[in-house]
């Protein structure tokens, strides 16, 4: 579980990063938690994008998302959500 002040700080880093997932009509496949699952590897900290209509179903997909990847939810704002899972190797350093 993240701090806030680290949370605070990942969204400070999330600002400027662009999505690197997409959900778009085909909904939360595998094959689409696959990419999740691997950008968190490499990356630590990922945007997705949800392109669901209401907002508690993009909220379930979220959560859904963090559950199945293990990962903390960073922020979520309109259709982009934002994950943080520490790699085996980190590259993101907190104060």
């Amino acid at each position: 579980m993240l701090s806030e002040k680290h949370r605070k700080q990942l969204r400070k880093l999330a600002h400027h990063r662009k999505v690197i997932v997409i959900i778009g009509q085909h909904g939360l496949t595998d094959n689409v938690m696959a990419e999740i699952d691997q950008a968190l590897s490499v990356h630590e900290l990922v945007k997705v994008r949800i392109n669901a209509g209401e907002r508690e179903e993009r909220n379930a997909l979220i959560d859904r998302i963090a559950q199945q990847t293990h990962s903390d939810v960073v922020q979520r704002i309109g259709h982009i959500g934002t994950f943080f899972r520490r790699a085996d190797k980190p590259k993101i350093e907190f104060n």
